[in-house]
């Protein structure tokens, strides 16, 4: 029996020839993608702008220094929480009372719930009306809400304290605490 050699391993191997990659098409679509994020972008940002700012901390010297003549005028630090329950509205450090004020109140919030479930926002609003007319310099208020609270619950409470559309100064809605800084709870 005679031995012989396969051709296919006598032939020399060639270099198989590797050809360039084209990342032309690729550019081309993330050049597409980019240029449609950025237009979406300024189209979104126009719809939803509202001014908020976060809480400012200071020494209470610095405070003092800042604003000598207003030493003797009643300072509100208004702070209105969003629980699952309802609406706590503080000021000053405290909290203020419910409709009835009694001690067993307590933990209750300042604006409950309607009785179907829904945040009552025309209660909130006459109350920061009501706060408003006391304290008519203040501008500033500290929104906070639960973890558990829907994004459009937060956002309807900021304009329940922003402005009044039930009271009209020169055809515009009454502005109540514009100044809205959001807090963590």
């Amino acid at each position: 029996m005679a031995f012989h050699f396969s051709k296919r391993k006598l032939r020399p191997q060639e270099p198989e020839e590797v050809g360039e990659l084209n990342i032309v098409p690729y550019l081309d679509i993330m050049m597409n993608l980019i240029m449609f994020m950025l237009l979406s972008m300024t189209g979104l940002v126009a719809f939803g702008v509202l001014n908020v700012s976060s809480p400012k901390y200071a020494d209470q010297g610095q405070v003092a220094q800042a604003n000598p003549e207003d030493k003797d005028k009643p300072k509100l630090l208004l702070t209105v929480l969003i629980s699952e329950k309802g609406f706590f509205v503080a000021g000053s450090g405290g909290v203020l009372p419910g409709d009835t004020g009694t001690p067993d109140q307590a933990g209750q919030p300042t604006i409950g719930k309607r009785p179907n479930g829904d945040y009552d926002y025309p209660a909130l609003t006459a109350k920061m009306t009501e706060i408003k007319k006391a304290f008519p310099e203040e501008s500033k208020a500290i929104l906070g809400a639960d973890a558990k609270i829907p994004y459009e619950v937060l956002v309807r409470t900021m304009d329940s304290v922003r402005e009044n559309p039930t009271q009209l100064i020169e055809g515009k809605p009454m502005t109540l605490f514009f100044d809205v800084s959001l807090t963590v709870m």
